[in-house]
């Protein structure tokens, strides 16, 4: 009687699925792609193929982030994660309001010359 000896192979490499999206003013990419189960954030954006659309990106020094909050570059991928690159900011956010709030008490202070008692 033969014995067959049954062979051990690996399984197939999980995959996950995720997208990578970058925004100019004037264009918006979104890329979707399937990276192997414990890929980190920083990996992933490698994998992305952002770089060939995108050559004078700084990919090492953007922040970058899942659905609208910055992540750690060792963050681990998830099923249908939305990667997004962020680009700096022109001006400061808090800066901006600031302005606005002093420029909008000074109108306030002397809206009110022209009214009569």
């Amino acid at each position: 009687m033969e014995t067959i000896e049954q062979i051990e192979t690996p399984e197939a490499e999980k995959k996950v699925n995720i997208e990578l999206v970058y925004a100019l003013p004037e264009q918006q990419t979104l890329l979707s792609f399937s990276v192997p189960e414990g890929t980190t954030l920083a990996q992933a954006i490698d994998l992305s193929g952002i770089q060939d659309h995108y050559p004078e990106l700084m990919l090492d020094t953007m922040k970058a982030g899942l659905f609208g909050k910055v992540a750690p570059r060792t963050q681990v991928m998830r099923e249908k994660d939305r990667i997004e690159l962020y680009r700096p900011l022109l001006a400061d956010p808090k800066e901006v309001r600031k302005q606005r709030a002093a420029a909008g008490k000074k109108m306030k202070k002397g809206g009110d010359e022209g009214k009569t008692a």
